[in-house]
């Protein structure tokens, strides 16, 4: 279970460092983050950490993909959390 916790913290501080990096060279004109990566980043667990870095930095924030994909995916993983939970722990 440890490894679980571990994985989770790393995927979402990856995705925070990848949303942040992204608006960092958007800034600078330089070559972006492909959208696909973010939203894999957001898909593989790290959810949390992409939407906070969407509210933090203010980026992707205009996009529908991201404003409501984002946002759907953590709904999405929270409610499998909470089904996993009410099925196999509590």
């Amino acid at each position: 279970m440890d490894f679980f916790w571990n994985y989770l913290a790393a995927v979402n501080v990856v995705g925070f460092v990848l949303y942040g990096y992204d608006k960092f060279l958007a800034k600078a004109h330089q070559r972006r983050i492909p959208e696909r990566i973010l939203l894999l980043a957001a898909a593989a667990g790290g959810s949390p950490g992409c939407w906070l870095a969407m509210v933090l930095f203010r980026h992707k924030t205009r996009k529908p993909k991201f404003k409501f994909g984002v946002p759907a995916i953590l709904l999405l993983q929270l409610a499998l959390a909470g089904a996993y939970w009410y099925y196999f722990v509590r």
